[in-house]
């Protein structure tokens, strides 16, 4: 296993601010990080864990996810 060494320039988006970035709601994020759910992506950036209960997700993984996502509705 290799150990991630964040930049100084890693940002970690909150779910609110993801929900903002995206236009989705709270459960449809979580949504699509769910197997079991029908708007499961497997694509969609997985969350990291900042603490017990906090989670967050590194900005250039999501912003990669989005232009994906644009690439493939062209």
């Amino acid at each position: 296993m290799t150990a991630v060494t964040p930049s100084l320039n890693t940002i970690i988006l909150r779910c609110k601010e993801v929900v903002s970035r995206l236009k989705l709601s709270r459960s449809t994020v979580y949504d699509k990080l769910d197997p079991n759910s029908p708007r499961y992506d497997p694509r969609f950036p997985k969350p990291i864990r900042l603490g017990p209960k906090a989670i967050g997700w590194l900005e250039h993984e999501l912003e990669a996810y989005l232009q994906e996502c644009q690439r493939a509705c062209r």
